[in-house]
């Protein structure tokens, strides 16, 4: 059962956003401190990824557990209440990502995920960073 009235929790939801979330921070905080360039969100890519490597054709999403369902991550729950609703969003959610994946495959660029679980450990954001672009700037 919700504590909060329906127009209290669609308010407190529509305050998500997308971009610059603390995940996402912590990504670009790493990578900038191994001395990559990067580009933020580029609109005219499928799926606006939150970072962009241009010149290695690499395109780097940090994604959200809950909202998109990160296989086996206990922040990956379903809310009890409504339930068909959810079930329903997290599937469209995962059905884009792997359309946006495909389509960035497609046309030449290199995607891949970051989870936010993976940033609760800032020290081992580095060596994925390099893992993801294949080699280490450091």
């Amino acid at each position: 059962m919700d504590i909060l009235t329906s127009e209290k929790r669609s308010a407190l939801m529509s305050r998500i956003g997308g971009r610059n979330t603390r995940p996402e921070l912590v990504v670009r905080r790493a990578a900038h401190a191994l001395g990559l360039r990067f580009r933020l969100h580029r609109g005219d890519l499928p799926g606006s990824p939150d970072l962009v490597f241009p010149r290695r054709r690499r395109a780097l999403f940090v994604h959200g557990c809950f909202w998109h369902r990160h296989e086996g991550c206990r922040l990956s729950y379903t809310p009890r209440s409504n339930v068909e609703f959810w079930e329903a969003k997290f599937r469209r959610n995962v059905e884009r990502d792997a359309r946006v994946m495909e389509e960035l495959r497609a046309s030449g660029w290199q995607p891949d995920v970051i989870w936010e679980c993976e940033t609760r450990r800032p020290a081992t954001i580095p060596d994925r960073i390099c893992e993801i672009i294949g080699e280490d700037p450091r």
